[in-house]
């Protein structure tokens, strides 16, 4: 699967870190990133991901 954050919605919370932190984390100056191509095994942690981002800039393409 993929994995989508819209940097234009993104205020860089971090609560998607909680649930997946292999998948999300905040640089050392405060800017997401992440990796867009996750493995399905994954997508229960991802999606937790998505349910915690105030802003609903994560989604998840596949």
């Amino acid at each position: 699967m993929r994995v989508r954050v819209d940097m234009n919605l993104c205020q860089s919370h971090g609560e998607c870190v909680f649930p997946a932190p292999d998948v999300f984390e905040l640089a050392d100056d405060d800017v997401l990133i992440w990796k867009e191509d996750v493995a399905e095994s994954r997508r229960a942690d991802v999606e937790a991901a998505v349910n915690a981002c105030p802003m609903m800039a994560i989604r998840i393409e596949g």
